[in-house]
């Protein structure tokens, strides 16, 4: 069992917490993009509040622990570890409670490289629970607009996570798949248990797009999220998103294991 304090200490030495490498510049940035209500920091999101810069940035502080000083313009950003285990204590609640009802629940990333080890272990223990671990539209083509242009990906499913590939890019069910922020990935898994009768999640759990995209559609959905990544949070505050985790969504995916130990532990899952 990994105690708070031992998980407190690793979130600072490993940089999930604490002064994390998402710097204060990309920060505001997201702040004043997600203001004007940007597309790329939305994150499928509609907010139904008015959101000004200032008041994005008031949350972040309140949620994440970020510098509420406007003036505070360069530098790491930082992340209370406080926040993170409370907000880890909720993440695991969520999960213990779908497990007891063994209910559906959705998996997805956009951060494969990072996070597929974290939310696969939790698909798994789920599923041991007797939960249904859903893998809706497997092989579907998903347009995303992009940096480069509109691009063409594929729904794939790696240990009963979702994510997305490059068409030809490596076989399916490698564990190599694409950074994304969009909503359109959950909304097409979505559509196909729509389309094809089966049972809709009760709980979609992952990042970006995949949890404001589903909360956007009144889909219980819960996630973690780097200063970064407004949208997750305004979504907790407007009550479309149960709970978001504050912490660095990019280090080493080693990194992570630890706090599958904690959330397993909260969750009574754990193997």
């Amino acid at each position: 069992m990994l105690s708070t304090g031992a998980l407190r200490a690793h979130l600072l030495a490993a940089r999930l917490a604490g002064p994390v490498a998402t710097s204060r510049e990309e920060s505001l940035r997201s702040y004043r993009l997600f203001a004007a209500r940007d597309p790329r920091v939305l994150l499928g999101l509609d907010p139904e509040w008015g959101w000004g810069e200032r008041d994005v940035m008031a949350l972040m502080a309140d949620k994440c622990g970020v510098s509420a000083d406007p003036a505070h313009v360069t530098g790491p950003d930082v992340i209370d570890p406080e926040r993170t285990l409370s907000a880890l204590d909720a993440f695991g609640g969520r999960l213990r409670d779908v497990a007891a009802r063994r209910a559906p629940v959705l998996f997805g990333t956009g951060h494969p490289h990072r996070l597929l080890g974290f939310y696969a272990a939790l698909a798994d223990a789920l599923s041991a629970a007797g939960c249904a671990v859903l893998t809706p539209a497997q092989g579907c083509s998903v347009d995303i607009t992009t940096r480069f242009g509109v691009r063409t990906y594929n729904l794939d499913y790696v240990q009963g996570v979702a994510l997305v590939r490059e068409p030809g890019a490596r076989r399916a069910g490698s564990e190599t798949g694409a950074h994304t922020h969009s909503p359109l990935p959950v909304r097409a898994a979505l559509a196909g248990l729509a389309e094809g009768g089966g049972p809709l999640p009760e709980l979609v759990v992952g990042d970006h797009g995949w949890v404001c995209g589903a909360g956007q559609l009144g889909i219980e959905a819960i996630g973690l999220a780097d200063t970064d990544d407004p949208a997750l949070f305004v979504g907790e505050a407007e009550g479309r998103v149960s709970v978001a985790v504050p912490l660095d969504d990019a280090v080493r995916s080693d990194y992570y294991r630890p706090l599958t130990r904690y959330v397993l532990n909260r969750a009574c899952l754990s193997q």
